[in-house]
């Protein structure tokens, strides 16, 4: 499936393939959330329909965001995995929960709270850079099938 582009703006084009709702939402609970397989992601919070999440996997692999591989161990489940292009969207990730600790805990205010929240309101950085070493380290610690170097 090619992705279809609006116009040449560099902004909208990222919101052509991100602004979905939850294309973040698969990242976000992979990279922080240690989310990898079809059943971790049904089973998260947000409750997204199968036939979305089966979809917006597929294009998140066809936009070499994530890869789907198996473990050597267990050849019948599919696991999703982060690519570098994925891992990139760590800092997008992070403004938004950011921003949405700012400006929302007002009209939410059962918005998530607690030891990461004060991490990232001090150093926004050094939590960016916790997540990622975080889930290069797991990835690092599992062994999977065709995974790029």
């Amino acid at each position: 499936m090619r992705q279809d582009f609006r116009c040449d703006c560099p902004f909208t084009s990222a919101l052509d393939v991100l602004g979905d709702k939850w294309m973040l939402v698969i990242v976000k609970q992979m990279l922080i959330e240690g989310k990898e397989t079809f059943k971790d992601f049904t089973e998260s919070e947000e409750a997204i329909a199968t036939n979305i999440l089966s979809d917006r996997l597929k294009l998140l692999e066809e936009l070499e965001i994530v890869i789907k591989t198996k473990r050597p161990d267990n050849k019948k489940t599919n696991h999703y995995l982060l690519t570098e292009k994925g891992l990139a969207l760590t800092p997008i990730l992070i403004e938004l929960a950011t921003w949405s600790d700012n400006y929302l805990r007002d009209i939410h205010p059962s918005i998530a709270d607690g030891e990461k929240m004060e991490l990232l309101r001090e150093d926004k950085a050094a939590f960016a850079r916790a997540v990622e070493n975080n889930y290069r380290e797991k990835l690092a610690k599992t062994s999977y099938e065709n995974i790029p170097e």
